[in-house]
């Protein structure tokens, strides 16, 4: 089971991000914040999760959470502002979408900046220690799959149905083949 809470805060928000390592596409990034006492035996890292089990606990988090968002940064801004930045800024869109403010942050990883005046912790494989910041990474997975599904029907030959933007080889093969789209990322080595 994952730990209810880092802070003690009831207030308390995960965050995580979703596409980091993708060749195309936006990094999507979760606010989650679980009521207090939330239990889920299946809640992971949405990594360690199959996608049918990802979209069952989609459901469940989304009406459950005490407040959640999803936010993006598109890849236009990531080639601008590199993807740490875009990952740390999706992160704080997301926080600032949420009907309630968060007493306290966790945040999965190493790396964050400040959001306004809220303490946080950058927490490394958080995601599979702590409940909000599982819920967060399922949101942010969940959410970025949907999307590359629907760009995958305008661009099939790149195959993000499978792998959703990240580098496997029919997806570099197809960037050689075709080029690539608008989607992806120019600041990564898409060859």
């Amino acid at each position: 089971m994952l730990e209810q809470c880092f802070s003690g805060y009831k207030l308390e928000c995960g965050c995580d991000e979703a596409g980091r390592g993708c060749l195309a596409g936006p990094v999507i990034a979760a606010a989650v914040i679980l009521p207090w006492g939330f239990q889920s035996v299946l809640l992971n890292d949405s990594k360690q999760l199959s996608e049918k089990q990802r979209d069952i606990l989609r459901v469940i988090i989304e009406k459950e959470a005490l407040a959640w968002s999803v936010a993006e940064v598109d890849n236009r801004e990531i080639d601008k502002i590199n993807i740490l930045n875009a990952s740390i800024l999706a992160m704080h869109r997301a926080i600032d979408k949420l009907i309630i403010r968060p007493e306290y942050l966790i945040i999965d990883g190493n790396k964050f900046k400040p959001y306004q005046e809220i303490p946080h912790k950058t927490i490394v494989k958080g995601d599979s220690k702590y409940l909000s910041i599982a819920a967060a990474s399922v949101l942010a997975k969940t959410h970025r799959d949907e999307l590359m599904y629907k760009l995958h029907d305008q661009f099939p030959e790149y195959d993000w149905k499978q792998n959703k933007a990240y580098p496997t080889k029919k997806h570099k093969a197809a960037i050689r083949e075709y080029g690539v789209t608008d989607y992806h990322r120019s600041s990564f080595n898409c060859g």
